[in-house]
């Protein structure tokens, strides 16, 4: 782990990211692979605050959107700003959800809806966190039964690898005590270019899901064919990304979870991929999980970010 500015790749100082949350030590942690490449997290919110990876010409930067210091993690604009997700990802329609015959009611923070967990959601927890090695850390949270209206205790493991291959891999490992809903993920706000709209994108859906104008999935799953949903075949992500649209503009851009093409359910494939031209940086995502959503960065109005850079809409 880094302790000088000069060590590190990011610029982070982890004197920085030290300070005492609820009675919890927050961290800076750094990974390094064989190539010299590096990913930085702090254990607040298990936020992923730089992945520093060369251009095509072998100069570095960082693309993904973050702080340089644990005060704005803390006090971010965007809560969510490239942090893990839990207990529930995305958005549960007017806080409720029924189980075992009984319905239970969460906090209401996102117009009539539930969104990523409720008002203190685990991206403002102090996760305990150990540092296998310079390519592997360990993050654990315990949720305690009933926090912010949801059932059961619910214990947390994620593992942050950062592969020879510039891969970074992130599993999810939870147990509970009591039945109940779960929906983790990561909530990266990969920025490849100051702005998206000329990334080329792909998707391995044929299909997507539809949102009403509270951004709730209405049931339907929709044949992206003749949509402006279609990355089959590559395409600047701007391209349609303000056509004349119902479920564009409920999403005021794109805000939707698209069905991957699986061939077996649980099978680790290939879910999405963006270019960005200029650079030559491209970045590839697969999941074991049957939906990935993608998200345009519709809200950011250029709040401030790590040293001294802002945030505009679609930026990420």
């Amino acid at each position: 782990m880094n302790t000088k500015e000069t060590e590190s790749l990011c610029g982070l100082r982890r004197e920085d990211f030290q300070t005492t949350v609820n009675g919890k030590q927050t961290d800076l942690y750094i990974l390094k692979n064989a190539q010299g490449c590096e990913v930085a997290v702090t254990n607040y919110g298990g936020a992923l605050v730089a992945i520093m990876v060369p251009d095509r010409n072998g100069n570095y930067a960082n693309v993904i959107q973050g702080h340089d210091n644990i005060q704005d993690v803390i006090n971010s604009p965007e809560p969510y700003l490239s942090t893990l997700i839990g207990r529930y990802g995305n958005r549960i329609a007017r806080g409720r959800f029924q189980l075992n015959g009984k319905e239970y009611q969460l906090a209401i923070n996102n117009g009539p809806n539930s969104l990523h967990g409720g008002k203190s959601g685990w991206n403002a927890r102090v996760w305990n966190a150990t540092q296998m090695n310079d390519q592997a850390l360990v993050l654990e949270y315990v949720s305690p039964y009933g926090e912010e209206g949801f059932t059961g205790e619910v214990k947390t493991t994620v593992v942050y690898t950062f592969t020879d291959d510039n891969e970074l891999v992130i599993e999810y490992m939870a147990t509970t005590n009591k039945k109940t809903i779960l929906n983790l993920t990561s909530h990266g706000f990969f920025s490849l270019a100051p702005t998206i709209n000329d990334l080329i994108c792909e998707i391995n859906a044929d299909y997507y899901l539809p949102i009403d104008d509270t951004s709730i999935p209405t049931g339907e799953i929709r044949f992206v064919k003749g949509t402006p949903f279609d990355f089959r075949t590559p395409k600047p992500v701007g391209r349609d990304i303000d056509a004349d649209d119902e479920q564009i503009r409920h999403g005021a851009g794109y805000d939707h979870c698209f069905v991957l093409n699986k061939k077996e359910e649980g099978e680790c494939s290939f879910a999405a991929r963006i270019i960005e031209p200029n650079s030559g940086r491209m970045m590839e995502v697969y999941t074991t999980e049957p939906g990935v959503q993608v998200y345009t960065d519709n809200w950011a109005d250029g709040y401030g970010g790590q040293h001294g850079a802002t945030f505009p809409r679609r930026s990420a």
